[in-house]
């Protein structure tokens, strides 16, 4: 199996990367730190492994890992676009450049890691692109709406790709994390229901991967929690949600 994963240097996307490489899995790594996934390779030696110290923002830079990757090992069976971000953001408060980080790593960082693969999957008819979203792009969260806006546009573009590709034979698969403990969740300041670690986190996304569910939620109880938000009338959303803790602008957490 050849797995390519963004975002791989911490969290969610790490935890994946080590659920794969305990499998065998020949590894694509693509993070903006590189002594991570080196020091990430040299806890696996045994797993060939390629890394890539790339921002998701470069598509001309991904591009070229993707082809140095298909060069080398192969068009991979799986895909992940896990880089994201989460950042505090108040809009009239000079937080425009902040605003569009998010965006643009959670949202065209997406698009910009399944272009170099998409066409390649689609002459196979093979092949499985997966997108990490959130259960927070289900309403917008007072104080996180340039998260809740990147993971919002996440779940549409996912749902739209995946009718797209799938008369290529190529499977899209959204993955919505609730409250996962990460670095990223680690100081947020206020409750986290139904947490989960990351390493379980991953072996449940890799399975509903592997069986190429169109749309999962772990854990499972956000799941009926996002649905319950949806169906929340504007005013008591309004109403609950006015005075609900935020996070801290300006910090990535």
């Amino acid at each position: 199996m050849k797995v390519f994963i963004t975002g791989a240097s911490s969290g969610i996307g790490l935890a994946l990367a080590e659920h794969y490489a305990q499998r065998g899995a020949v590894l694509g790594l693509v993070a903006r730190r590189s002594a991570a996934l080196q020091t990430f390779a040299q806890r696996f030696r045994s797993v060939s492994i390629c890394c890539y110290s790339v921002d998701v923002r470069d598509a001309a830079a991904l591009d070229d890992a993707a082809s140095n990757f298909i060069a080398t090992h192969g068009v991979p069976d799986i895909v992940i676009a896990n880089a994201g971000v989460s950042k505090g953001v108040a809009t009239g408060h000079g937080d425009l450049a902040a605003f569009r980080e998010v965006m643009d790593i959670n949202c065209f960082g997406m698009a910009a890691t399944f272009e170099p693969f998409a066409a390649h999957m689609a002459e196979a008819r093979h092949g499985t692109l997966v997108g990490i979203a959130s259960v927070a792009g289900v309403r917008g969260l007072p104080g996180s709406g340039a998260y809740s806006a990147s993971k919002a546009a996440a779940l549409t573009y996912l749902e739209s790709l995946r009718v797209e590709m799938r008369p290529l034979g190529v499977a899209v698969v959204t993955i919505a994390p609730g409250y996962i403990r990460t670095p990223m969740t680690a100081h947020n300041p206020y409750p986290m229901p139904f947490l989960m670690d990351a390493d379980r986190f991953a072996a449940k996304a890799a399975h509903a991967i592997e069986r190429k569910a169109r749309f999962a939620v772990f854990p499972w109880p956000m799941r009926i929690v996002a649905m319950l938000l949806r169906l929340l009338p504007r005013g008591l959303y309004d109403a609950v949600f006015e005075k609900a803790p935020r996070k801290p602008r300006q910090s990535a957490s």
